[in-house]
């Protein structure tokens, strides 16, 4: 008799998301995401603190508006609109504008602002994260370049926007 295989089953990626909670002090869900991003090795008082220190020094250099409105705007500012996505057709490989979700831009944005930070020196990581959030509020700042930079590449391939399907 020949023995049976016992099948694995890949089971889908299910996100987490349902399981964060807001953060304490701004009660924000982009915030939460925003210091889970932060996180290393599973420091989260770490990471809250850093976060809270810049969002501190944030409100010291942009007295105009509230800290929290000047993050999401800051975010906002360097959420992409489109990305270029690489399709290959016939052998050649081309790279292909395709629209980006809220969702994605979103952690796109997060992820640019933290690895900008942390790819700058001389500096304690919330003074970093304040002067990135600062420039990225006044549409300036590396964040911002690599979301301009992100849509130049989108325009220069619209040539190929038929390949997205």
């Amino acid at each position: 008799m020949a023995k049976k295989k016992n099948k694995v089953t890949k089971q889908k990626f299910r996100s987490t998301q349902r399981f964060q909670k807001p953060d304490p002090r701004f009660n924000s869900m982009v915030v939460t995401k925003f210091i889970n991003r932060l996180m290393w090795d599973g420091k989260k008082a770490v990471a809250c603190t850093i976060f809270y220190d810049a969002m501190d020094l944030l409100a010291k250099k942009v007295t105009d508006s509230e800290p929290l409105d000047t993050f999401l705007a800051a975010l906002q500012n360097v959420m992409p609109q489109v990305e270029v996505r690489s399709r290959r057709v016939g052998g050649a490989t081309y790279q292909v504008p395709i629209e980006v979700s809220r969702r994605r831009a979103q952690a796109l944005a997060i992820r640019t602002i933290i690895d900008t930070c942390r790819g700058r020196g001389g500096k304690p990581m919330a003074d970093r994260i304040a002067d990135e959030l600062a420039q990225a509020f006044r549409r300036e700042g590396a964040s911002v370049t690599w979301r301009e930079n992100t849509h130049k590449m989108a325009e220069a391939n619209k040539l190929f926007a038929h390949y997205a399907w």
